[in-house]
Order: structure tokens, then C-alpha cells, then sequence
């Protein structure tokens, strides 16, 4: 009988405070120093396996392999996702509650988010014309946050526009380690759930009349598959998990205006190059720069993988910064190229900014096509209806941060309109753009 493979272990007891110090780093530094894409350590003094790779992100999807409940650390649910979320969810459970997040996400309602958020970034040109300095991180969240309410069917108050935007940014900033981020994450959500707890609320009593179509309709009036309405608590939860996920955009947009800056030649195949390559260039941002820097699930079965016997529970970490760079799956995969997505086939498992295999049935994010349709939006916008100063400023990143971004926030100046910026806007709200 041949004997199971021993698979390759840390040399400290507990990393965690390893992976909170060295960030994204972390992962693929083990791995490098173990030489192994598998290994196993303790995290919060639990013993995980972490994976690494297309193959291992294929298995780490397979929902019959693998659970989410119980999985999910305690401290994202408190700050980050809420308290009952469909991220710790599995089974049939999860595909019901995964079928409401889809149904959101229609072709239709994707591009009025897309038409929102660019009224909304237009708006802000308008200002920027007239300021010395604009520090475009803080700008993007603020526009990210108007149009997100607004899809959402969520009202938004002039004067409350600085709080739930921060609020939302404190919550998705939570999760990189730090106990006092941690704990500005919490005290955000608390609030955040508040508010969108007594808007649930209003919409049952009809104070409040969202469209149909929107979140706020749909999570307030939703049943279970007993029939029953969610509770006002999960109701406020899921309503969040719909739009507030879009604010993590902010982060991707800045770096990918980093990368524009950085690689001229990047803008200009933005403004004169291909329909499609603005598709390219958010999809390569995606993959090229960090975000999450793994994700976590237990084995609900017990199976074997490369000779490794995976028992039950034992808990399995994705390296997802460190599968979307594997040389195994990527040529020159620390070069940023967006023409390597031009008819690209690559395997889903291959490309996991935002969870791995299929939308409707796995635990791949429902609004991955409504983060890349922004994206490119965006970035076509600023490379052809504005042109602008980037000063000197310290656009530097660091890895051991998460989630991160350029130190300065990218500051820009002298804001100016194109000549032709009413036609090239027109253009950029017409049509249904490649989401896909």
C-alpha cells in the first residue's frame, strides 16, 4: 500500500503575526523558501494548509471538497462581510442565496451602474477644473459610494455622504491585521448596519418605494426557500454585500491609474488602441496588483490531492495574489501586460482576483462583471476626456499592506477637459461594453 506524502511544513508554531508583518509577501515567500506550492503551518494557532496555483485553486472550489461554514475568521465578520452573509454559506443554501445576488447583475442593470458612476465621475471633473490638488483615492471612493446607493435603490443625503463613504472604507481596510483597523472596521460596520437596518425597515412599511430591480427592493421583500423573509438583520446584511463591495474598486482604479502613469504607453493604446483594450488593461490591473490577499475554506470531505491526504476541517488557505502570478499559468507573470488578455482562454482557476470558478453555483464574486465594466469605463475616461499633472508625490505601494495602495493616494493637478470630451463621453455611455 502506498504511503500518503508528508506534506512540507513551516519552521515556526504559528505564523500569524508573519503574515500580518510581511502581508502579501507572506504566501509566496513560504513557498519560494519551502519549494513547495503546498504546505502546511498554524494560523491563529489552527493548523492550515496553503495552496497556491491553477490546480490548487480547482480543488479549493470544488464545493464538494470543500465548506465555507465555519471557515470564514471571526474578525471579517464582525467588520468586513456581516454576521450570516452568504460567504460562510454552502449547499443549497448558498445557490438560493447566490441566485439573488445574480439576479441583480443583469446585463441591464450592469451598464445603468456603469452610466451612474461615470454621471457621477463627470460631476467631479467639473470641481477638479477649479482645484489646485486632487488626491483621486479619496475622489473615486466618494464617487463609488454615490453610485453604488444609487443602483442599490439606497437614499443617500448630501450630508451623509463623507460618513457612509468612510464607513465603507473603514470596513473594507479592516481586514490587513491591524487591531486598531480592525476595531475602526467594527465600529464602522455597527453603524453601517444601522442605517441600512431601518432602511430595510422603511421599505416594508413602504416609507421608502426603491424600484424592483433594485437591492433595496429585493433584499427587503426576499424569501427563503421555506417562504419565509429574511430577518431585518440579514436583510441589512446582504443589502451592504451588494454594493458595498463596490468601493474595493477605488483601490484597483488608483493602482491602474499608477500603471498608466508608469506605463505611458499604456494610456495611449487607452485613448487610440483597440475597443477592447480597456477590457485588457482592468482585467491585467486585476491581476497584476494585489487586492485580497488569500482566501480560506475547510474540508467538508476528507480526500486525497498529489499523494497529500487532506482530513476533515482541516483548514485550507488560497495564496490568490500569488495564483493570479504563477508562472505556471502566466508568461512573464511579474511584467504588466494587458495585451495577454486579448482573446484570452485561460482557465478560471487560473485568474482569481475575485474567487475562482463559476459565478451561479461556486463562491466566485456575483459582481466580478460589474467591477470590470467600471474599470474599464474609468480608465478610458481619464486617458481620452481629461488631461492632467501627476506632481511629484511618493506613488510607492507597499506589499506587506492589505489592502494597498500608492502612499500619496495619487495626487493630480491642473485638471482639464479634451477638446472633444462631450463626444468621447457620449461614446463611453452608449452600448453595452465587454463585461466578460
Amino acid at each position: 500500500m502506498t504511503k500518503n506524502k508528508t506534506i512540507p511544513r513551516a519552521e515556526q508554531w504559528d505564523q500569524t503575526f508573519s503574515l500580518i508583518d510581511e502581508g502579501f509577501e507572506f504566501l509566496p515567500g513560504q513557498r519560494e523558501q519551502l519549494g513547495s506550492d503546498l504546505f502546511e503551518t498554524r494560523l491563529l494557532g489552527k493548523k492550515a494548509v496553503c495552496i497556491a496555483g491553477e490546480e490548487a485553486a480547482e480543488i479549493f472550489y470544488d464545493t464538494e471538497k470543500f465548506k465555507r461554514e465555519g471557515a470564514m475568521p471571526k474578525p471579517l465578520k464582525m467588520s468586513l462581510f456581516g454576521e450570516g452573509s452568504l460567504h460562510g454559506m454552502d449547499g443549497e443554501a448558498h445557490r438560493n442565496r447566490k441566485r439573488t445576488f445574480l439576479s441583480m447583475f443583469t446585463p441591464d442593470r450592469v451598464e445603468e451602474l456603469k452610466k451612474m458612476a461615470l454621471k457621477h465621475l463627470d460631476a467631479k471633473v467639473d470641481e477638479w477644473e477649479h482645484r489646485d490638488q486632487v488626491i483621486l483615492f479619496d475622489e473615486m471612493q466618494e464617487i463609488l459610494t454615490r453610485a453604488g446607493c444609487e443602483w442599490a435603490g439606497v437614499p443617500l443625503q448630501e450630508s451623509e455622504v463623507k460618513q457612509r463613504t468612510t464607513e465603507m472604507i473603514d470596513m473594507i481596510d479592516s481586514f490587513g491585521g491591524s487591531l486598531s483597523r480592525f476595531r475602526k472596521g467594527k465600529k464602522a460596520r455597527d453603524s453601517h448596519q444601522a442605517w441600512l437596518e431601518k432602511i430595510i425597515k422603511d421599505v416594508r412599511k413602504r416609507k421608502l418605494n426603491p424600484e424592483p430591480n433594485t437591492a433595496a427592493y429585493i433584499m427587503a421583500h426576499h424569501r427563503e426557500t421555506n417562504g419565509k423573509k429574511w430577518d431585518t438583520k440579514t436583510a441589512a446584511v446582504e443589502l451592504s454585500n451588494s454594493f458595498r463591495p463596490l468601493l474595493a474598486t477605488a483601490y484597483f482604479l488608483i493602482l491602474g491609474a499608477l500603471a498608466m502613469h508608469q506605463h505611458p504607453e499604456t494610456a495611449e493604446k487607452l485613448k487610440n488602441g483597440p475597443d477592447s483594450y480597456g477590457h485588457w488593461f482592468a482585467q491585467e490591473t486585476r491581476r497584476y496588483y494585489p487586492f485580497v490577499p488569500a482566501m480560506i475554506a475547510k474540508v467538508d470531505k476528507p480526500f486525497l490531492w498529489k499523494g497529500y491526504e487532506f482530513k476533515k476541517n482541516t483548514r485550507v488557505v488560497l495564496d490568490l495574489f500569488g495564483t493570479n502570478r504563477h508562472p505556471d499559468s502566466w508568461d512573464d507573470p511579474n511584467a504588466f501586460i494587458p495585451e495577454r488578455f486579448d482573446n484570452w482562454q485561460g482557465s478560471p482557476f487560473a485568474f482569481v482576483p475575485q474567487g475562482g470558478g463559476d459565478h451561479h453555483t461556486g463562491h466566485r464574486c456575483a459582481g466580478e462583471w460589474l467591477t470590470v465594466l467600471v474599470m474599464s469605463s474609468f480608465f478610458e475616461f481619464f486617458a481620452k476626456n481629461i488631461q492632467y499633472d501627476v506632481p511629484e508625490q511618493d506613488l510607492s505601494f507597499s506589499l506587506k499592506r492589505m489592502p494597498t495602495y500608492p502612499k500619496s493616494g495619487f495626487i493630480i493637478e491642473n485638471v482639464r477637459k479634451t477638446a472633444n470630451y462631450e463626444e468621447t463621453f457620449k461614446e463611453l455611455n452608449q452600448g453595452f461594453s465587454a463585461i466578460r
